[in-house]
C-alpha cells in the first residue's frame, strides 16, 4: 500500500530576517515533492522491491481474472471453445443432389430425345401427380397401392402404384409390384438433372436396400433412353438370392428415373418375383406405357 507522504521538518529561518524585522521577505523555495512511492530515507533497492510486489500484484490479479474469464467460456461452449477451426456449413442439399451435382456444361450429344412427343396412350391409367408421370393400369389380381413405403438409404417416398401379395413368410409378406415416386434430385430450382449418375444411385439402392443379402445380379438392360418422350435412365435386371422361408429365390426388376423437368425426378420401380414369372411382360407394357403429365 502507498504510505501518506511525511510533512517537511523546517522552520522559519534566524538571523537577520527573524520576526521583529520589516525590510522585507525573503523568496522561500519549498521542499522538492517526495516520489509517491518514497518514504523518507528510504533506499532505492527498498524502493524498487515495494514497486515490483506492488506491480507483481496487480498483475496476478489481472491474471487471475483472464483466466476466471476464459474458463467460463470454455465451459459454456462444451470444451470446443479453441478448437481453432470453425463448423463446416451444413449442407442440405438433397441427397441425390450431393451424390450427383448437375453437369456444368451441356454435352454436344445428349442423351437421346424423340423427335416427336409419345402419342397419347389409351385405357386406364395410374396418375402420379407429384412424380409427373402415368402409366398403364392392370386388373387383378393387382391392387391400388394405398400406403407410403420410404424404401432404401434414399428414402424414396412410393405413394403411387399397384402391388399383389405373391406370398406370406415368416419375413412378412412378399409383393409383385408397380410403384412410382418423385425424388428429389436437384439443388434448388434447378431442372438440369445428372440423369445417368441419378439413375444409377437409385438402382444401386434398390439392389442394396430392396432384396435379401448377400444376392447376385444379371444385368439386362443399364442405359440412357426416352420414356414417353423424356429423357430416362433405365436399368433391368434379374437379383438372385436366399431367404429363410421364403419360395422366391430371384426376381426380375426395373428401374426407371425419368427427367420430367422439374427438381425432382420421377422414379417408376417394377418388380415381379419367379414365383409369379407369368407375370413379367407386365414390365414391358409399363415402360412403354409411360407417359408425362
Amino acid at each position: 500500500m502507498m504510505s501518506e507522504p511525511t510533512p517537511p521538518a523546517w522552520s522559519r529561518p534566524g538571523g537577520p530576517w527573524a520576526s521583529g524585522t520589516v525590510t522585507g521577505v525573503p523568496p522561500i523555495e519549498p521542499p522538492a515533492p517526495e516520489t509517491p512511492l518514497e518514504q523518507p530515507g528510504e533506499d532505492a533497492p527498498r524502493r524498487r522491491r515495494r514497486q515490483m510486489l506492488l506491480f507483481g500484484g496487480i498483475a496476478g490479479a489481472i491474471v487471475a481474472v483472464g483466466l476466471t474469464i476464459i474458463l467460463i467460456v470454455a465451459l459454456s461452449s462444451g470444451g470446443d471453445a479453441f478448437s481453432g477451426k470453425a463448423s463446416a456449413p451444413t449442407d442440405v442439399r438433397p441427397p441425390l443432389a450431393q451424390m450427383c451435382p448437375a453437369p456444368t456444361t451441356i454435352p454436344e450429344d445428349p442423351s437421346p430425345a424423340p423427335a416427336q412427343p409419345a402419342p397419347p396412350a389409351a385405357g386406364e391409367r395410374t396418375a402420379d401427380e407429384e412424380a409427373g408421370i402415368s402409366y398403364e393400369k392392370f386388373g387383378a389380381p393387382w391392387e391400388t397401392w394405398t400406403t407410403v413405403w420410404r424404401a432404401g438409404t434414399l428414402e424414396v417416398p412410393y405413394k403411387v402404384g399397384q402391388h399383389f401379395v405373391t406370398e406370406q413368410y415368416s419375413g412378412g409378406t412378399y409383393h409383385a409390384s408397380i410403384l412410382s415416386a418423385a425424388v428429389p434430385a436437384a439443388e434448388n430450382d434447378a431442372v438440369t438433372l445428372n440423369l445417368e449418375c441419378v439413375g444409377r444411385q437409385v438402382a444401386a439402392d434398390v439392389r442394396a436396400e430392396y432384396y435379401p443379402q448377400p444376392n447376385t445380379i444379371e444385368q439386362l438392360r443399364d442405359e440412357l433412353t426416352t420414356l414417353g418422350g423424356r429423357p430416362a435412365y433405365l436399368s433391368e435386371f434379374r437379383l438372385h438370392f436366399q431367404s429363410p422361408g421364403l419360395r422366391a429365390t430371384a426376381e426380375r426388376s426395373a428401374v426407371a428415373v425419368i427427367d420430367v423437368g422439374k427438381p425432382t425426378a420421377a422414379v417408376l420401380y417394377i418388380s415381379i418375383p419367379n414365383t409369379h414369372a407369368q407375370f413379367e411382360p407386365v414390365i414391358a407394357q409399363v415402360l412403354a406405357s409411360v407417359r408425362p403429365l
